[in-house]
């Protein structure tokens, strides 16, 4: 008995050992550092401060000085109005493409759902660039059109900087999106439509009534996704920086910690504030999912 005992868990030890390893050395192990960074300040001996450096516990020290920067602070501002708008815009967008493709009556159906998902396989880095050539005047045929039709379109300026951002961002990731509640489309048991055919529901009762509320763990999902890479907004305003002075070195959060890390050799304030972020994505995805359980046991 004891031996059966012993070689299951030998079994289940050595299926999620290699999981667990690299939990802990991916996951576990960075965030804990970080927190320590975090809590930590680098002191240097000598008059100029060119004598041997020291590492002294500040406790809370350095979260303070990023909470009393207002730039920082505003860069939270920022980022939480782009999630405000741009989740969901993508959410709703993400859906009705996929509940488009999954319509009877649609045709080409492989063929647009490829070339929906196209843009998630450019790297954010290279859809940044393409982006940039499209809202760079003198360069951009939008912008020329807009010219030959008395618009003077700026994408560039402070006021839409943040929208041409998002616009980037939608069209990246609204393709897998959409292709993850396509999928739960696709698990709905067929026989639900044939009686809902057969009880007369029209097309829009069958979205609203079958499909929508079976497809909402997906959406769910998605949300979350989006929620959290929303607020780690870095690659594309980190490309377009040099194309438009509205974006500064903190004009997000990460852009701001990158800023204090490589630029100011202040790692542990920028320890810091990734770790305010990372607490801020934390509340807000759990919040949201809390408030979703909510609204179903209700």
């Amino acid at each position: 008995m004891k031996s059966t005992r012993t070689r299951t868990r030998l079994a289940v030890l050595g299926l999620l050992g290699p999981f667990i390893l690299l939990f802990i050395f991916a996951l576990v192990i960075p965030i804990g550092y970080a927190i320590f960074q975090s809590m930590t300040a680098t002191q240097r001996s000598g008059a100029y401060g060119n004598g041997d450096a020291t590492t002294i516990f500040v406790g809370l020290a350095n979260y303070v000085t990023a909470l009393s920067d207002p730039s920082f602070v505003a860069s939270m501002g920022r980022v939480l109005l782009f999630a405000v708008v741009q989740v969901p815009v993508m959410i709703v967008l993400a859906t009705a493409l996929a509940l488009m493709l999954d319509a009877a009556s649609a045709r080409g159906v492989r063929f647009f759902r490829s070339m929906y998902f196209l843009p998630y396989g450019v790297p954010g880095v290279i859809a940044s660039l393409l982006w940039g050539f499209l809202y760079t005047p003198g360069l951009s045929p939008i912008v020329d059109v807009g010219k030959a039709l008395g618009l003077q379109l700026n994408f560039l300026d402070a006021g839409s900087i943040l929208w041409s951002i998002a616009n980037i961002v939608i069209w990246q990731y609204a393709g897998y999106n959409m292709l993850v509640i396509v999928a739960q489309l696709k698990s709905i048991d067929a026989d639900l439509f044939e009686a809902a055919a057969i009880d007369g529901a029209s097309s829009w009762q069958v979205v609203t009534r079958i499909k929508l509320p079976l497809i909402a763990p997906a959406i769910v999902l998605t949300t979350v996704f989006t929620i959290i890479g929303t607020l780690q907004l870095f690659a594309e305003p980190l490309v377009l920086k040099p194309l438009t002075s509205a974006i500064t070195t903190s004009f997000t959060p990460n852009l701001s910690a990158y800023n204090q890390a490589f630029n100011n050799n202040n790692y542990n304030l920028a320890a810091a504030e990734s770790v305010i972020l990372a607490l801020i994505a934390c509340a807000f995805s759990f919040g949201f999912l809390k408030l979703v359980g909510r609204r179903r046991s209700s």
